[in-house]
Order: structure tokens, then sequence, then C-alpha cells
């Protein structure tokens, strides 16, 4: 199976330099014609041009929705279609939770959280109405799992999470594939934080083999594929079985009494949908209250 990408069109944000700039070289390299956002002035689209490509530089700030709008304006201006976004965009504002302004805090998720929202909305009618659509979050280790001194990254990347949960049930019948990425590579914002040896096998490029993947016709929806130096791995959400508590079991002793049966992994499954859960504690209750409630 080879992965083309001719005639396509793609957006990537943050990509004057480090993963973003990897993930439109590579995009490129597969036919498909990059926007290429990022706030400085950056060389990736001297470099996808040399190399036989086609590219656009544009300077949107993500978080600002005019702009964001603007971008996509030039994309269809240029070429009359967008098929992929992937939105790469991010700063850091590390400090401990005590010691963070709010206003860092602010932004983080403006840039992270909004700026990747102002970015799908402004693509989501288009890619609704040609039927065909690629959405790559960024989100991160550090969200999915909690990092020292991250409060405002580790909240605007679980948030990823939750946006493509809903935007792949929107966007299903569209045709309308949402995922997200989990990706560590050594760059300028990991630079200082890991070893060398580290940070130089943690290429940048060996993530963007998976934001190819993801933004193929082939791709999955609602995926969290975390990526880093050639290994790939998905993260799932799972949900225990839990126990229904009832009569006079039904207050914070039962709770407690019944903590450990509640943390019990053994028959746990992936929930794909908020109603699934709700369906779930539904007949769950209902067993428990001795009604039926049908197949």
């Amino acid at each position: 199976m080879s992965i083309r990408l001719d005639k396509q069109v793609a957006i990537v944000t943050g990509a004057g330099q480090g993963l973003g700039r990897s993930h439109a070289v590579a995009l490129a390299a597969r036919g498909a014609r990059v926007v290429v956002n990022d706030l400085g002035h950056n060389t990736v689209v001297d470099e996808i041009v040399e190399a036989g490509g086609t590219a656009l530089a544009n300077t949107a700030d993500v978080a600002d929705w005019q702009q964001v709008k603007e971008m996509v304006n030039q994309a269809m201006d240029a070429w009359g279609r967008v098929d992929i976004l992937v939105n790469n965009a991010g700063i850091l504002r590390d400090k401990s939770f005590l010691k963070m302004p709010m206003e860092d805090f602010q932004r983080v998720v403006d840039v992270h959280l909004i700026g990747s929202a102002n970015c799908a909305r402004a693509v989501w009618e288009i890619m609704r109405e040609q039927a065909y659509g690629r959405i790559v979050f960024t989100s991160s280790s550090s969200g999915l799992y909690g990092n020292f001194g991250q409060a405002n990254y580790g909240a605007a990347k679980m948030a990823m999470v939750g946006l493509m949960n809903t935007l792949h049930l929107e966007g299903a019948k569209y045709n309308i594939r949402v995922n997200c990425l989990a990706p560590v590579a050594g760059t300028a914002m990991t630079d200082g934080l890991l070893p060398e040896p580290v940070f130089r096998l943690l290429t940048p490029e060996s993530v963007s083999h998976g934001v190819v993947f993801l933004c193929s016709e082939q791709a999955p929806s609602r995926v969290v594929l975390a990526a880093g130096g050639g290994s790939f791995a998905v993260y799932k959400g799972f949900e225990t079985p839990g126990v229904c508590l009832h009569g006079d079991e039904l207050n914070a002793e039962g709770v407690a009494a019944a903590w450990s049966e509640i943390c019990d992994e053994n028959g746990m499954r992936e929930i794909k949908a908020g109603f699934e859960q709700s369906e779930k504690f539904a007949r769950q209750g209902a067993a428990a209250s001795g009604i039926d409630l049908g197949s």
C-alpha cells in the first residue's frame, strides 16, 4: 500500500520548525499542497518548493478567529479545497500551579485548545461539503497522564481528546476522520529537557510518518496515536464495569465500602461515546431494581 496525497490541500499550523516543519515537509513529499502556518518568518515553503513540492506561507495567530478564517480563505483561493488540517501550533508557559499566573494558563489554552478549535471550525463546512476531510489534533502525554509544572499545557492537551471524540461522531457520515497525535520529539520545546542521546533519537521525522498515515485516505478515526523515535502506540480510555449501589448502600459510606470493586479492572471495556456510559449505568440500575429495559 502506497500512500499518496496528490492534489490534496493541507494546512499545518506551527510549521516553521520542529514537528510542524517535519509534518509539512512529509505531506508535501507525498504530493499534498501545503499551507505552512507559523507566526514568525520561516524557510519551510522554500524547502518544500526546492524539493519539487507546492506550498504557501501563512502567519496567522491560530488563537485569532479572523486570522484563521483568512488563512483558510488563502488555501481556498489558491487551490479550491482543504482536505487535511494538522493542528500543531503550541507554546509552553511552564510553572507549578501555585506560581502560575492565570494569564499564562489562559494563553496556553487559547493557543492549543481555542486555536485548534478555530482551525477545525474554519475548515469544517468545507470538508462536509466535499464529503472528505482529515483532521489531526496534537495531544500530549502531559495531558493523557500529567506532568509536573504543566497544568495549563496538560489541561489543553487532554481537551484535544474531548474535541476529537465529538468531532469524530459529527463528521463520520461526511467522511471526516478526526484523530489525535501524542508525540515525543527532540525539538526547540524539549531542548534541554532530554539527555542529548535521547534528544537525537527522538527525531521529528520519525513522528511525521504517523501523521501522514492519519492524513491518508486509509486513516482511522477517533484514535490517539502516540509516537516517538520510531515507536507507535495507541492510547485508549477504558472504564471498569463498576458496581450499582441501591437502597441502604446508596450513600458515601457505600461508595467507600465498594471502592475495591469499583476499581476492579476485570471485564473493563473501551467506552466509545458518552451515551454508552449512560446506557451502562441505566442498565446496571435497572437490573439492581428489578426493572426490565428490554434488549
